[in-house]
């Protein structure tokens, strides 16, 4: 599935099929959130945040395109990413877009 950021393909017609969306709730486990507020102490990269953002985007992206494919799409414009922090190391990752289906 193609999935772009841009409002348009450029030289594709396609009818619009509606809004798609995927989202997933992660979170770190207690020892390294421990772990990772301790590196906030001394400065640095909190690589198991890191980690578990990128596998959040990975399952929002694969449930939205799951959804479009649902609805007969062959592409996803507009396609962008959305965060939120739920709770202390819990964060939303929602990705978002308009499906398509080329004439």
């Amino acid at each position: 599935m193609l999935v772009v950021t841009t409002e348009t393909i450029p030289g594709k017609d396609y009818e619009v099929l509606g809004i798609v969306q995927g989202s997933t709730v992660q979170t770190v486990n207690a020892f390294k959130d421990i772990g990772a507020g301790l590196k906030n102490l001394i400065g640095g990269e909190l690589t198991k945040y890191n980690d578990m953002m990128a596998k959040a985007r990975d399952l929002a992206t694969n449930r939205m395109v799951d959804q479009a494919n649902g609805m007969g799409a062959d592409a996803i414009i507009a396609m962008r990413y959305a965060s939120s922090e739920l709770a202390q190391g819990a964060a939303e990752m929602m990705a978002y877009g308009t499906a398509v289906k080329f004439k």
